[in-house]
C-alpha cells in the first residue's frame, strides 16, 4: 500500500526538522509507535482477523525491547569518542545481536 510509504516519510522528515530545533520533542515522536500502529490498521484491514493483529502485537512486544542496545552507543558516543557512523554500526550490531539470539534461542512460534 502506497499510503504507508508516505506516512513513513512525513514522520522521519518530520522528526528530522523537529529534532534539529528541539531534540527532546524529536525524541518524543520517535517514541510514539506511529509505525506500529499504521502496520496494525494495515493488517486490519487486510485480513480482519483479530488473531493476526494479536500475534503481531505479541511479537512486537518483545522485540522492542530487545532493539533498545541500538541506542546505547549512539547516545554514549561523545563519552566513549565515537563518530556517528560507528556508533550507528555498533548499536545495529547490538540490536542485531540481541535480536538474533532471540531468534536463535528464544521460543519457536506457533504455526
Amino acid at each position: 500500500m502506497w499510503w504507508r510509504a508516505i506516512i513513513a516519510g512525513l514522520v522521519v522528515a518530520g522528526v528530522s526538522e523537529l529534532a534539529d530545533r528541539f531534540p527532546r520533542l524529536g525524541a518524543l515522536l520517535l517514541t510514539l509507535p506511529i509505525v506500529s500502529i499504521v502496520a496494525f490498521v494495515a493488517v486490519w484491514n487486510k485480513e480482519q482477523d483479530m488473531t493476526t493483529v494479536s500475534r503481531l502485537a505479541r511479537e512486537t512486544l518483545v522485540l522492542v525491547p530487545l532493539g533498545l542496545p541500538l541506542f546505547i552507543p549512539i547516545a554514549f558516543s561523545e563519552r566513549i569518542g565515537l563518530g556517528f557512523w560507528s556508533s550507528m554500526a555498533a548499536g545495529v550490531v547490538l540490536a542485531w545481536a540481541t535480536i538474533g539470539l532471540w531468534f536463535w534461542l528464544g521460543p519457536q512460534p506457533a504455526k
